[in-house]
């Protein structure tokens, strides 16, 4: 029976970044995907790199929730700087573009509240400007009047989701991983070598074992008697045609949810996290559409005409506080959680890193010890 030092179960982002930084250690690693790489979340966001505190959590939990979260902040940041030099090392483009991001806000309410958030945001050492309207005005031109307040990320922005997953499981690959596709792991069992995996594929045994199954990882924890709290939300995206350079930064707005940025080759991607409809799987609902579209032409109104060429819904992985699920489970050592709802795509490069240290026995660079189960 085949034995690895590892055996990371999730294709996405998550798990095809765990697996190269294991593998960069000399580990002997196994990457068990129960469809293809990079089909859930991971694929199918829109690619945004995320580091202020989302303003619909904020506006609904309130301050105290976002100084919590907040002890997020300093893993956005420390992942952002592996971003930067991510092409370099991976060799090869992933679509990177970091020229900030501003979250704009219209009504009084909005403003006050963006002022509030920005302060606990500084107060965690994330580096956020606030630009009033003259300044919105300035740096801000695409922007609809009314715009009273924004708040600039400068280390925010975007990379294409299509290529980064599957570039770290090709380097990881080169390093020795062993990648199986279609085989789902239908059970989880101690044994005198860590752990013994049954998956369609055969059975394969494993010293530890991190689950980065995203939204199915409820499933995968519960096969060791493990209850992990996430949720599996259906969202969808929306791209637009290409236009000329119109949108250097990640947009955001208070208002209501959005998210908006223009790729290198000039299509805008609209998104938010507008809920899908679930249909065995998920599958894109013209009611969220519509609305999302329509906030998106109200705060810039270039768009006005445009037309989308494509949309997609894809399902991501939540929890109720927002925060991540990471490192050793107490109650079952040995067994790792990489689980990081909403922002994982931005957080992967370095918490990867971190799970991948903790699995082999490491001391890894940022500190986890937060966010256990």
């Amino acid at each position: 029976m085949p034995h690895y030092d590892l055996a990371i179960i999730g294709g996405g982002l998550a798990g095809a970044s765990t697996a190269y930084y294991a593998c960069k250690q000399g580990a002997s690693v196994l990457l068990l995907e129960r469809r293809d790489l990079n089909l859930g979340a991971s694929g199918s966001n829109a690619g945004s790199i995320h580091a202020q505190i989302p303003f619909d959590p904020f506006r609904n939990l309130g301050a105290e929730w976002a100084r919590r979260y907040a002890a997020t902040l300093p893993l956005f940041q420390a992942s952002i700087r592996k971003w930067g030099a991510l092409e370099d090392e991976l060799q090869g483009r992933i679509g990177l573009s970091v020229k900030g991001g501003l979250m704009v806000a219209a009504s009084d309410t909005d403003c006050a509240a963006l002022r509030d958030k920005v302060e606990i945001e500084r107060h965690a050492g994330l580096e956020v400007d606030l630009w009033d309207k003259d300044m919105l005005a300035r740096n801000a031109p695409f922007l609809a009047d009314g715009m009273s307040l924004g708040a600039f990320c400068p280390i925010e922005g975007k990379a294409d989701p299509f290529t980064v997953a599957p570039l770290y499981a090709r380097r990881a690959v080169e390093m020795g991983l062993v990648l199986r596709r279609n085989a789902e792991v239908t059970a989880i069992k101690h044994n005198s070598d860590g752990f013994l995996l049954q998956t369609s594929q055969g059975d394969v045994t494993a010293h530890r074992v991190v689950n980065a199954a995203g939204s199915d990882a409820a499933r995968v924890s519960a096969m060791l008697g493990i209850r992990v709290d996430i949720e599996a939300h259906a969202i969808q995206v929306a791209v637009t045609e290409k236009r000329p350079p119109t949108l250097p930064y990640l947009l955001y707005f208070t208002g209501e949810k959005l998210t908006l940025k223009q790729a290198l080759e000039g299509g805008f991607l609209i998104g938010g996290g507008w809920p899908a409809r679930l249909k065995g799987h998920p599958v894109v609902d013209h009611r969220s559409m519509i609305r999302n579209l329509s906030i998106a032409q109200d705060v810039v109104p270039a768009l006005h005409g445009i037309d989308i060429v494509r949309s997609w819904a894809a399902m991501v992985n939540g929890t109720a506080d927002w925060r991540p699920i990471l490192g050793e489970v107490p109650d079952a050592p040995g067994f790792f959680l990489n689980l990081f709802p909403w922002m994982g795509f931005t957080a992967a490069p370095a918490v990867s890193e971190a799970i991948a240290a903790l699995a082999l026995g490491q001391t890894p660079e940022i500190d986890l010890q937060a966010f256990a189960l």
